[in-house]
């Protein structure tokens, strides 16, 4: 199949013995986030070793375009079962809690568009018996473009919005970080600091080896248990696989400088701990653990984010991104710069047409008996 000048073929990944050295040196050409390096996805092949297959765009004898589909069935309501492609996930519930963002096709710079349109018609052309393509989480208007590429009905499954710190910006222009925030969170942030000072001072510390790395990722876990829960799509410290790709992402990048673990500490007390992915002198936050405090002014988190985002800037990175989530700290330290989406690009099939006529009629009536209940 082609689209213009690009021709997409599909193999195997487990077969194509070419991969490592073609995805590096397409990501050279690329602007990819951590997510669609090969830093994060060829750690996910080999940890998890999902069949997928390769899907690999030429424009003549010159790779521009790669992308990783994977083949999963899923069941909904007890009765319905959907013939689902992947892009850069298992299908498999436990397996795709390491969460990936910014999705999408790895692409040459310029040719993002030709890339995602050969690849989408060559999926709907040749793979003819999936009914849902899912894709997760994608910036919202790359989901848009993908569902005019293809035709098909966008089924939006989850939404976030992304906030983040412009470290080259905040360095260039010579304040500090706590200068840009609201008279209200900074008040926060220095009564918090003062407080904590009371303790001993208040300092970053990263490990000094990757068996402490990984003893600051397993103390992470009590504390995100607490915080988050142990249930299902909760913690991804109650799931052994997530941790398990973690413990072994640590060990394979900490020293590479693919990763970052951090400790803040008052005194001896630790009170915060960090995981950070870092990629193209852009600093991803993933997830952290602070210590509960029952006095309200102080504010661990706050603190932590906020050492960590100057210590950053100073270091030379561009961007410090706290991904996806509505969560209030991140509008209070960061700015909004996209939305994120997951979304199921679905195919006219008469099974998912009633699925969506019950779905809005269930989400009529919830709206309705919630503007009763107001009244």
């Amino acid at each position: 199949m082609t689209a213009g000048l690009l021709t997409v073929t599909t193999e195997p990944a487990s077969k194509c013995a070419t991969l490592r050295s073609d995805w590096l040196d397409l990501e050279h050409r690329a602007q990819p986030t951590v997510f669609l390096s090969w830093q994060w996805l060829g750690h996910w092949l080999q940890v998890y070793k999902p069949d997928a297959l390769v899907l690999r765009v030429m424009e003549g004898e010159r790779l521009v375009g790669l992308g990783l589909v994977v083949e999963s069935e899923e069941r909904r309501h007890g009765l319905l079962k959907s013939r689902c492609l992947r892009l850069h996930q298992t299908g498999h519930k436990l397996l795709d809690q390491i969460w990936i963002e910014y999705n999408g096709f790895l692409a040459e710079r310029g040719k993002e568009d030709a890339v995602a349109k050969a690849s989408l018609e060559h999926l709907c052309r040749t793979m003819p018996e999936w009914d849902e393509f899912i894709l997760g989480a994608i910036d919202a208007d790359e989901a848009d473009h993908y569902a005019k590429i293809t035709g098909l009905y966008k089924h939006l499954r989850w939404e976030a919005p992304c906030f983040g710190v412009d470290l080259d910006s905040l360095r260039q222009s010579g304040g500090t970080y706590l200068d840009t925030l609201s008279r209200n969170t900074r008040h926060q942030i220095n009564r918090a600091h003062r407080l904590y000072s009371e303790r001993g001072e208040v300092s970053l510390v990263r490990p000094g080896s990757v068996e402490e790395a990984l003893a600051v990722f397993d103390a992470i876990g009590p504390r995100h248990l607490e915080r988050w829960g142990n249930g299902p799509d909760q913690s991804g410290f109650a799931n052994p696989d997530f941790v398990r790709f973690h413990r072994e992402l640590i060990r394979e990048q900490w020293a590479e400088g693919g990763v970052d673990l951090i400790s803040i500490m008052a005194g001896d007390e630790e009170i915060a701990f960090l995981y950070n992915l870092l990629h193209n002198k852009v600093v991803y936050f993933y997830l952290g653990g602070m210590a509960v405090e029952t006095d309200n002014r102080l504010k661990p988190g706050l603190v932590g984010h906020a050492l960590c985002i100057e210590d950053y800037r100073n270091q030379g990175f561009d961007y410090y991104d706290f991904m996806g989530g509505d969560e209030r700290y991140k509008s209070n330290l960061g700015h909004f710069h996209r939305n994120l989406v997951q979304i199921a690009l679905q195919r006219p099939r008469f099974k998912l047409k009633l699925e969506d006529v019950a779905r809005r009629a269930r989400n009529r009536w919830i709206g309705e008996a919630s503007a009763n209940n107001e009244r």
